[in-house]
């Protein structure tokens, strides 16, 4: 008995040292608070337990959201820190055909995408084999393939971003991966007075990497940049 008095009152002074430190203590206050109900009794109404419990309840929802803000802002910055990458990469080529492979490559790499493709409309259109050469980088289709790829499957106008699941996948624009991309990023290329429109597609393999839900801002903003791009080489 004399250890088990001696374990109490170290125990004791230790929380009187220190009583803070219970109060902070959320699992041990609820212990604290669940034996005091209990030892009042069935029959009384502890209405300032019932307001703790609920306010408790509403500490976990908000920590919940504070989580949540905090991992999607993690998110969105290295979001962005993958974009900026990605466009000083595909400033670095000097010839137009390096600037369209490293499209197709490296800034595909470093975006975690499995494919991207430029489309150009063109009136002229034939068979060329330097294409063929740039692995899937670039598409060369007929004047109008851009507004109605971008409204197949809604009414009204073109939007300048698209994000959606690829419905109908075409060998034109996604050669032998066709069969295996599964969601689309498409974004309308204004090139420039005088000039027939072009669109940047970015697909992946999974469904929900492009889902309608996500922000657009990034997509528009490397949109933007690389138009600018674009129209520099045209020029």
């Amino acid at each position: 008995m004399s250890s088990n008095t001696k374990l109490k009152d170290t125990l004791r002074e230790a929380i009187l040292a220190e009583p803070d430190a219970v109060l902070d203590d959320k699992d041990l206050m609820q212990a604290l608070v669940a034996a005091n109900e209990q030892a009042r009794g069935d029959n009384i109404v502890d209405l300032r337990g019932i307001a703790m419990q609920r306010l408790e309840a509403r500490l976990d929802r908000l920590e919940d959201t504070h989580r949540s803000v905090i991992a999607a802002a993690y998110e969105n910055l290295a979001g962005t820190n993958q974009v900026h990458r990605a466009i000083l990469r595909l400033l670095e080529p000097t010839g137009f055909e390096d600037f369209l492979t490293t499209l197709g490559s490296d800034v595909a790499e470093i975006l975690r995408v499995d494919r991207i493709t430029l489309v150009l409309e063109t009136t002229v259109l034939q068979e060329d084999p330097a294409i063929e050469k740039l692995g899937g980088a670039l598409a060369v289709v007929e004047p109008g393939f851009v507004d109605n790829y971008l409204t197949f499957d809604r009414s009204g106008p073109a939007r300048e971003v698209v994000l959606r699941e690829v419905i109908h996948p075409t060998h034109r624009i996604f050669g032998d991966q066709a069969d295996h991309l599964r969601s689309e990023a498409c974004m309308r290329l204004d090139l420039g007075e005088g000039r027939l429109p072009g669109m940047i597609i970015m697909s992946a393999k999974d469904p929900n990497h492009f889902s309608p839900q996500l922000g657009t801002d990034l997509l528009t903003f490397f949109a933007g940049v690389f138009e600018r791009s674009m129209r520099n080489w045209l020029s």
